[in-house]
């Protein structure tokens, strides 16, 4: 079977430098970028004259972009959307500066204990904002379920997809496990609505991230299931195999890991050989 996958990766996980970051997605041969940290700066911080460089060493590097992995929806459901939503519109001056349709993105973070579906009304409102306004420039936000936001389950990710029919689907096993839902359930009911997914697994027992396939994520079940569709999909490496920098601004909680890595970039090649693995093996 010829796969029709292309492979990318957040590679900041593999070091904050930039020229590092180029390097390990050649040693790993990964042609394209979600671009998210930048030597240390978030990617919606560049400036203009670092956007500029980082185009630059992309195209001599022969590295495209997939997505622009913005944090975006990243902020509690009742903070001021106002200049969150300027900082929307930059990040799709970002995306379309560096070539990418994609934006990812999120559902905003819903109180502690409180009725998520009490802010459903609210959540749809920022949601289609954003959708809108992304769509009259050309380009598309890409929903991540995350825990702790409104799109976190599957009920919860279908209800908000069906309110906002614009919105893109990004697919994250590990991210279900760590909310109790089976990946395996979650992508049947998912599978036509999916745009790309990040390759990530993680065990039901303590929700700790493990490499792709050593999980609870049915991962190479899904990737099959992909691939026998035929149809082009974009799988990106999330690793969080390693604490690398920024990843405690990333989650709420620290989570465990079942092997030592000694470095970002030695967590990262475990991550990109565990995908090339499933993929061989798929394509036997």
């Amino acid at each position: 079977m010829a796969l029709n996958f292309t492979f990318s990766a957040f590679a900041d996980e593999a070091d904050p430098n930039f020229d590092l970051q180029l390097a390990a997605l050649k040693r790993n041969r990964i042609p394209l970028l979600e671009i998210r940290g930048v030597d240390g700066k978030g990617v919606l911080d560049l400036t203009d004259a670092e956007l500029e460089t980082v185009c630059e060493k992309l195209a001599e590097a022969g590295i495209g972009v997939s997505a622009v992995g913005s944090p975006i929806g990243k902020i509690g459901i009742r903070d001021d959307f106002a200049p969150h939503f300027e900082k929307f519109k930059r990040a799709v001056e970002i995306a379309k500066k560096l070539g990418t349709a994609r934006i990812r993105m999120f559902s905003f973070f819903i109180p502690q204990g409180e009725d998520p579906e009490s802010c459903f009304d609210e959540v749809v409102r920022r949601v289609s904002a954003l959708v809108a306004y992304a769509e009259e420039n050309g380009v598309h936000c890409c929903h991540e379920n995350e825990k702790g936001i409104y799109g976190d389950t599957l009920a919860r990710v279908q209800k908000l997809h069906a309110a906002v029919p614009g919105l893109r689907c990004v697919f994250d096993p590990a991210n279900y496990i760590q909310c109790g839902d089976d990946p395996a359930v979650n992508f049947k009911a998912l599978a036509p609505m999916i745009d790309y997914m990040h390759v990530k697994d993680a065990l039901f027992a303590d929700g700790s991230v493990v490499p792709a396939g050593e999980g609870d994520g049915s991962v190479p079940q899904i990737l099959a299931a992909l691939a026998d569709t035929g149809k082009p999909y974009i799988l990106t490496i999330e690793p969080h195999l390693f604490d690398f920098s920024g990843l405690s601004a990333l989650q709420d909680e620290e989570l465990t890991h079942k092997r030592v890595y000694r470095s970002g970039e030695e967590a990262f090649d475990a991550a990109a050989d565990a995908l090339h693995a499933i993929c061989e093996k798929i394509n036997l």
